[in-house]
């Protein structure tokens, strides 16, 4: 078993951190109320990327929730910055582009656990697809 954690999961906690200190740099109005709410995304997501890296049997619904919180907490980041809640615009984008990028690790995550293709069996409508035919000569010989 891989005790290191993924990628994922160390960018969620990268993103909780860097929240956190911009957060510190609020105006006292925003830092209380905007600024909650951004810490308190960026705690849940930390902690269901967690919980999905070890959470093996529930693991795709823990990412489906993760993908969730991602986009909950890029319209929080967004809020905040429409409302001059930064210090300046870099520390902005800096910001921005870590949870852009933690949710396309999210989303990839999200991807790699859906089923893999028409005739994966696990998939709810397996039994209504029709098979792949492996060649055009295969085609052909059904269809004469």
């Amino acid at each position: 078993m891989k005790y290191e954690a993924p990628k994922v999961v160390k960018l969620a906690e990268s993103v909780l951190v860097s929240i956190e200190e911009a957060v510190r740099r609020f105006p006292r109005y925003h830092k209380y109320a905007i600024g909650s709410d951004l810490r308190t995304c960026a705690r849940g997501i930390a902690l269901s990327a967690n919980r999905a890296w070890r959470d093996i049997p529930n693991r795709s619904e823990w990412v489906r929730r993760l993908v969730f919180k991602v986009d909950d907490l890029k319209q929080c980041v967004q809020t905040a910055k429409t409302i001059s809640a930064f210090r300046s615009f870099n520390e902005f984008e800096a910001l921005w582009l870590s949870v852009s990028e933690l949710g396309k690790q999210c989303g990839g995550w999200q991807k790699t656990l859906r089923s893999k293709g028409q005739n994966d069996q696990s998939s709810p409508t397996s039994d209504r697809r029709a098979q792949i035919l492996s060649a055009r000569a295969a085609s052909s010989e059904a269809n004469p």
